[in-house]
């Protein structure tokens, strides 16, 4: 069976993604055969693709996808031919038509989420999860800092959290951006870019600072949103738009008040079957009742995933974009 699918021989830019034939065989023990109807686009492709995340060369690339179940391996029981099915996580190799896959990361897609929206939503619907309920659980009347608040797993945080009862603060890039997050019931936008977000936190909080602040920007925005903390408040740098974290003297955080860093990956906290169950099924609930919305503002076809890749590390994207083979 040969289908189209992107590859990459070497790490850089956008260029480096290769629209190629790939030969399938027959899925192993504990594999299935994935057909996708549609693939996500998230910002850890493009550690991958750059070499931020080290893999082995040649690779495929994307960790999200939904689609049907073709063929199923010896030993796998969870699953059968014909099932709607959608993942996240690794190996690489999501943007293709079809491929084998360990089926253990494999999830059944409720009928009522289409293939599209199960391909947006759950790499950045879990995260999204375990972030708020398991890194820094957020109570009802908390106010926390989401920074990028318009971007993929921000849109879905901003609306889990009012779901929660937070107050929400988040930075955007612009004013079109901050009408978006206000749209998904952010209470404060920050311009990040004009304003000086630890003063507007200030503000805000009434000099207080926040618990906790969520930040997948990285280089550009760690320092300062250890200044937006309460004391003994907890910093989650989750991503790194902007480039990797500098190497921190932990000394900082006594003299900023007994302050916690943590950097949370979605592998750990879906370690196994029964945490990835559990996670899923409270994503598949949330979006089911419609308390969260997944918004899939672009549709690129998979051949044109380098544009994707680009407009997204451009920022010129907001909520879930897709590949659709």
């Amino acid at each position: 069976m040969t289908v189209k699918a992107i590859k990459m021989f070497k790490t850089g830019g956008p260029e480096v993604l290769e629209y190629v034939d790939v030969e399938l065989g027959e899925p192993g023990p504990g594999e299935i055969l994935v057909k996708h109807h549609a693939i996500g686009v998230n910002y850890l492709d493009i550690y991958f693709r750059e070499g931020l995340y080290p893999q082995p060369m040649p690779s495929g690339m994307g960790q999200e996808g939904a689609g049907v179940v073709e063929k199923v391996g010896p030993g796998v029981t969870h699953l059968a031919v014909g099932d709607r099915v959608a993942y996240a996580g690794r190996p690489s190799g999501s943007y293709a038509q079809a491929r084998i896959m360990p089926a253990d990361i494999v999830l059944k897609l409720p009928e009522a989420i289409s293939f599209e929206t199960g391909a947006a939503m759950m790499l950045q619907g879990l995260t999204a999860q375990y972030l708020l309920n398991d890194t820094y659980k957020v109570q009802k009347g908390d106010t926390v800092l989401f920074h990028a608040i318009a971007g993929g797993v921000g849109t879905i945080a901003c609306q889990w959290l009012k779901a929660l009862g937070a107050t929400v603060i988040g930075t955007v890039g612009s004013p079109e951006k901050a009408a978006i997050a206000k749209a998904h019931g952010c209470d404060h936008t920050i311009l990040y870019r004009e304003e000086d977000f630890v003063a507007r936190v200030k503000e805000i909080t009434g000099g207080k600072g926040v618990p906790v602040v969520y930040d997948s920007i990285g280089k550009d925005t760690f320092m300062k949103s250890l200044d937006c903390l309460s004391p003994r408040g907890l910093m989650v740098t989750f991503g790194n738009a902007s480039g990797p974290v500098p190497p921190l003297e932990v000394g900082i955080l006594a003299a900023k008040g007994s302050l916690k860093v943590t950097r949370p990956t979605l592998t750990t906290y879906v370690l196994n079957r029964q945490l990835l169950e559990q996670g899923a099924a409270d994503l598949f609930q949330r979006v089911i009742s419609g308390q969260i919305k997944i918004e899939i503002t672009d549709r690129y076809p998979l051949e044109k995933a380098s544009q994707a890749q680009k407009d997204m590390a451009d920022r010129k994207t907001t909520g879930s974009i897709i590949l659709v083979p």
